[in-house]
């Protein structure tokens, strides 16, 4: 069982604050000089921030003629997980790490916690125990949630017809459809571990739910038909819409399309063992302007 005195908890609360703030790049002093390793007296936190791969990103349903990146960038973190390592060679006699006590009772251990969310952080300090500290019992589905936070998932790589800039007409096929990489539709595996345990993750979409800007709504479970000119007027063969009104009817003067991604992910425990499924959403968007046909008498 790990304990400290009341002392030593201020301490390391002091400790704390002031890792956090220099992690910040912020000035902050330097700890009091106690002759010992700085890590020793005080706590030493070591933020790392390597940044998700999904950062950076335009943020999903921008209302631009682009698609957003719709990368979810705004998830929690999640709970740690903490794995012990035994300090070698142990501190020195007198080292506050001993927390009172001295080499040879119990042991000096790095625990190193870890959480996920908008970005990857890691809280590294020394502990005193009396028998080797154990971390709790690991959750895989908190390594699989990692698993997915290392993945790029992004929002569909818009394809249809008409084209943003273009202009369709009343009445034509519209053709739906996304680009298929492993960002945009899948699969996309990543891997997370803790300790002993190693769990994967594979992501693909399930379905694409489009807002058509009229009030219509098209769901796919294919990645669509892109369209090519020898189709003609043919309908899409999987995923594809009519306008039965111009984009004038909106206030806009375009029809405002969204597509959203269901991404369905399958995880496993390495080596068999434990499974299940999560799910993540993302979404992009794109205007269009379609028109009446003019007759001409």
């Amino acid at each position: 069982m790990l304990s400290r005195t009341a002392a030593q908890s201020a301490a390391i609360a002091a400790g704390a604050a002031l890792s956090v703030v220099m992690g910040t790049g912020q000035a902050a002093a330097e700890p009091p000089s106690t002759g010992v390793n700085p890590c020793s007296a005080w706590v030493c936190v070591d933020v790392e921030q390597p940044g998700r791969p999904g950062s950076g990103g335009k943020p999903a349903d921008s209302g631009s003629d682009e698609p957003g990146d719709g990368t979810g960038n705004d998830r929690p973190a999640t709970q740690p997980v903490c794995t012990y390592t035994k300090v070698e060679p142990q501190p020195p006699a007198g080292s506050l790490d001993w927390e009172g006590h001295e080499p040879g009772d119990g042991a000096v251990y790095e625990e190193r916690c870890v959480t996920t969310g908008l970005n990857e952080s890691a809280i590294i300090r020394r502990v005193w125990a009396a028998t080797p500290p154990t971390a709790p019992g690991i959750d895989p589905a908190v390594l699989a949630q990692r698993a997915v936070d290392r993945m790029l998932l992004r929002g569909p790589a818009i394809g249809i017809t008409p084209k943003p800039g273009g202009k369709g007409v009343v009445g034509m096929p519209v053709y739906l459809w996304t680009g298929t990489g492993p960002e945009t539709y899948g699969p996309n595996t990543a891997s997370a571990s803790a300790g002993a345990v190693t769990v994967t993750a594979t992501a693909k979409v399930s379905k694409i739910v489009w807002q058509m800007g009229d009030g219509n709504t098209v769901t796919c479970t294919t990645a669509g038909t892109p369209y090519k000119a020898e189709f003609g007027k043919k309908p899409s063969p999987d995923c594809g819409h009519r306008y039965s009104v111009p984009s004038s009817t909106t206030a806009s003067g375009k029809f405002h399309v969204t597509a959203t991604s269901t991404w369905s992910i399958d995880w496993q425990v390495t080596g068999g063992g434990q499974t299940g499924q999560l799910t993540e959403v993302r979404d992009s968007a794109v205007d269009i302007t379609v028109a009446e046909v003019q007759v001409l008498n």
